[in-house]
């Protein structure tokens, strides 16, 4: 069967990429080994988003004195939440399916392996071999939890993602081996339903070290007044499994001193590596970098007809980052001519609670750029709707180039940030000066406005602090 696109994938990068072409008139087909919807539908982005709403509504129980109200006897079934989230996840994977069958694109379940000739070899349960022809044909793999080579995953004891939203049991005692955004969730999730949690982070911020150190610091001590233990710049030295439990021998990179951590599962959230391996690659010539695919700014390798997105090529391994880059290929492929993606201008979003978002330069990276800056914060405990919502953590933090004005980045934490964060993505891209957010008007009461008061005060007009 031959078609115009084939993409192997269907994540959401290959999901997307195959709905575009189709909408341009492209006879498109799909690879796909698992489920529609890839990792972020079915293991990632959704059911954890799942998980985390169950941890919230259970914390929001707990506190419900604080609201007037009374509830006695509150209970986390963890089976039922569990439950809840892979509910949502197959409901989202039809969802999918519906959409292929609405836009006319063909299945085709198995590996996909990349021949030569612009052909897709595709080995169905059965062992039986297919193949597919396409002019165009997308790598869409994805990507899987990082292995750290002195804690191998064995998926009993110490365990990815994937196990940790769909344990049997709840565990007692917990240690989480990284503090980026799966690592926090997780630990989120499971402190807030009563597991006890370490958090261990080999950088020295603390918690989501890649995120301004602002952040970082206020997330770190809003997780200790949660009794989550957070161990920074420590190393594992090894895990031993040989017990009924776990023992964790950690090392402060700093002073050398080690501690034996005992638990019942160890949660390994190192990040994401790209599934590149045994889809034929190395047999086209396509140049790889660490296993990490290399292409030209409309996502073609340097192999003509074959493209790559999502977690596999260069840039941050998150959903919406692939299914800009399919758009942006497919209408490459189409002979429109899509602007290229600028990567400056990325939202990065974390689920925990209090919610983190940010967009652009950290204060350290902008000043590191050259840039004379103007930093504004705005705290939440100032603002009415946070102190009404009993949510005042956190706060937001903008960051203008003193000379033109320009919007460099923003930085928040605290509740609901990720609905508040696109606001500053698009006032970016129209080259919204820090002027232009301050005499824009924002409704009252509502988080947003701590967006213009933030900007105020990063140029001496905040009027509530």
């Amino acid at each position: 069967m031959n078609f115009d696109l084939i993409v192997i994938g269907s994540g959401p990068g290959g999901y997307v990429a195959a709905i575009r072409a189709a909408q341009l008139g492209m006879k498109v087909g799909v690879v796909e080994r698992e489920s529609l919807g890839g990792i972020c539908l079915n293991w990632g982005c959704i059911p954890t988003k799942a998980l985390l709403k169950s941890a919230q509504v259970f914390e929001y129980i707990q506190h419900a004195a604080d609201y007037g109200i009374t509830v006695k006897d509150a209970k986390a079934d963890f089976g039922s939440m569990i439950s809840r989230s892979r509910s949502v996840a197959d409901g989202m994977s039809k969802g999918i399916n519906f959409l292929f069958r609405k836009n006319k694109i063909t299945t085709i379940d198995g590996e996909g392996r990349l021949v030569r000739g612009k052909k897709v070899e595709v080995t169905d349960k059965e062992g039986k071999k297919t193949t597919y022809e396409a002019p165009h044909i997308i790598i869409a793999t994805g990507g899987r939890a990082k292995q750290l080579p002195n804690i191998p995953i064995d998926g009993k004891k110490i365990i990815e993602y994937r196990k940790a939203m769909s344990l049997d049991k709840q565990p007692k005692k917990m240690v989480v081996v990284g503090a980026g955004a799966i690592g926090v969730e997780f630990a989120y999730f499971y402190n807030s339903i009563g597991t006890e949690v370490t958090v261990v982070e080999f950088m020295e911020p603390g918690l989501v070290p890649r995120e301004d150190a602002d952040i970082s610091k206020e997330l770190t001590k809003i997780y200790k007044k949660k009794g989550i233990k957070v161990l920074a710049n420590t190393s594992v030295e090894k895990v031993d499994t040989a017990g009924a439990g776990c023992k964790v021998t950690t090392k402060n990179r700093k002073t050398g001193a080690e501690e034996v951590i005992e638990c019942d599962l160890v949660l390994s959230a190192a990040g994401v590596t790209p599934n590149t391996e045994n889809i034929g690659l190395e047999g086209l010539g396509i140049t790889t970098d660490r296993g990490i695919i290399q292409v030209d700014a409309y996502y073609q390798t340097n192999v003509p007809g074959i493209y790559a997105i999502g977690d596999v090529v260069p840039g941050p391994a998150l959903a919406h980052v692939a299914s800009a880059e399919a758009i942006t290929c497919v209408e490459k492929i189409a002979g429109h001519h899509p602007e290229p993606i600028d990567y400056n201008n990325i939202p990065g979003c974390t689920y925990c609670v209090p919610e983190i978002a940010s967009v652009g330069y950290t204060e350290a990276e902008a000043k590191a750029a050259g840039y004379e800056l103007k930093v504004g914060k705005f705290p939440f405990t100032a603002s009415g709707k946070a102190k009404a919502a009993g949510a005042s953590d956190g706060f937001i933090k903008v960051i203008f180039d003193a000379k033109y004005g320009e919007w460099l980045g923003a930085h928040m934490i605290g509740y609901n940030v990720t609905e508040l964060i696109a606001e500053v993505v698009v006032a970016r891209k129209l080259e919204t000066t820090g002027h232009e957010i301050i005499k824009s008007i924002h409704p009252h009461p509502t988080m947003s406005e701590a967006i213009m008061e933030a900007a105020a005060a990063a140029y001496g007009e905040v009027i509530h602090l």
